[in-house]
């Protein structure tokens, strides 16, 4: 217990005094204020200069619409749709008014248009993306003219429901008309797949490190491979969440200094008891993923080959992100259970579900009883990487080298 407090206590102070680490862990929220603070600004010169190009440019240029009801159909346009659109009786008198740049577009409604619905969009410029809101405003004025004298169906056309959601579990459930409803599992997501990836990284660079300037040789001659193991992983593992503390308050505080804030309901909050869960399968899955980083570190000759090899060792913590549409449509569906089941895959899937939806107890329990088994049984075999025939063997890194030793078979 003693030498493994001896690594442990090396390998933190080791990493923090690095100057490289130092950079990394103060330069990011640098630059994250940095752009806060030049997006702001231009934020403020962009809504400066739409302030002047309101005198500069004239409204109807780009937002009148012109209409020419060659049916008969259109008697009044509603008034919430009068500073956007106005009639003309004559195609040429609005023709006229386009090519002065009066009005940005003509909707020519056909004589046939009640038979075959036929309208004429004339345009000098046609961008479909920004037009779908004045398309939509035209089916509303046909709409309100067809049904004129029957309010309560065009009413109904227009407003075709009036959705009340009545959830019966006992949790506090997400808005499912929000945006970020949808989102914040993507979120939650990318930022512990890059949470683990980071912090068992530091382990893949500390051992291939040592191993190219034959400092662990030497640590082998009065540690064992698990007091070694133990001490390193459990010392990076606080270095991976400094990282995290750091970074996350220092956006929070960025945001709060730029003045940015976002109106999250309450519906909508993450409940208190995923930050304990996140931090019970951050462990999990950081132990698992290190030690398999300090396998490729004791095999692979050097630290380029290594960063090569992490393919394979990361490939199933890319697995939740390449199914990251169907877990979240379907939280509690068979794939989602068993990817958060799967120890290889259990921390980010577990993490997306959370975010998701409500998880059933036992198979938030099952996933963190098979994630620590795996993750002894892992370290356990890792151990037996550090001899001398691994270590000194020079040899090119093999996908079937690394998993035939992980399996005790080398």
């Amino acid at each position: 217990m003693n030498k493994t407090w001896l690594v442990f206590r090396n390998e933190l102070f080791t990493t923090v005094k690095r100057k490289s680490f130092i950079i990394t862990l103060f330069l990011i929220p640098i630059i994250g204020g940095i752009v806060t603070l030049v997006v702001g600004n231009s934020q403020k010169q962009s809504s400066a200069f739409g302030a002047i190009g309101e005198y500069l440019v004239p409204k109807s240029v780009s937002e009148k619409h012109a209409i020419v009801d060659l049916s008969g159909l259109i008697k009044t346009i509603p008034s919430e749709y009068q500073d956007t659109f106005s009639t003309y009786k004559e195609l040429v008198d609005a023709e006229n008014a386009l090519s002065l740049g009066s009005i940005a577009s003509i909707y020519i409604i056909e004589p046939e248009y009640i038979q075959e619905g036929s309208i004429t969009l004339v345009s000098e410029d046609y961008n479909p993306l920004g037009s779908g809101d004045q398309n939509n405003m035209i089916e509303r004025i046909i709409q309100s003219n067809l049904l004129a004298n029957q309010p309560q169906i065009l009413e109904r056309i227009q407003v075709p429901m009036d959705l009340e959601i009545k959830i019966l579990s006992p949790e506090p459930q997400r808005d499912p008309e929000s945006s970020l409803t949808f989102f914040l599992p993507y979120i939650v997501t990318i930022l512990f797949y890059m949470i683990i990836l980071s912090s068992s990284s530091l382990m893949l660079n500390s051992i291939s490190n040592e191993k190219s300037n034959r400092v662990i040789e030497i640590l082998m001659t009065s540690v064992t491979p698990m007091q070694l193991l133990t001490g390193k992983i459990i010392a990076l593992g606080l270095v991976g969440l400094l990282q995290t503390i750091i970074w996350s308050g220092s956006g929070f505080l960025i945001l709060q200094f730029s003045g940015q804030s976002f109106d999250i309901s309450s519906s909508f909050q993450l409940p208190p008891s995923i930050l304990i869960w996140g931090l019970i399968f951050f462990l999990c899955g950081y132990a698992l993923y290190a030690s398999l980083m300090a396998g490729l570190g004791a095999l692979v000759p050097n630290l380029r080959e290594a960063s090569q090899a992490t393919t394979l060792v990361v490939m199933p913590l890319i697995i939740p992100m390449v199914l990251l549409g169907v877990i979240i449509e379907d939280p509690n569906g068979v794939v989602a259970m068993i990817f958060s089941l799967f120890p290889l895959t259990a921390p980010v899937t577990m993490m997306t579900r959370l975010a998701a939806t409500t998880v059933p107890l036992w198979q938030i329990l099952t996933a963190i009883v098979l994630s620590l088994i795996t993750s002894y049984l892992v370290i356990r075999s890792v151990s037996s990487f550090f001899h001398a025939r691994h270590l000194l063997s020079g040899e090119e890194f093999k996908s079937k080298r690394f998993l035939a030793a992980l399996f005790g078979k080398l």
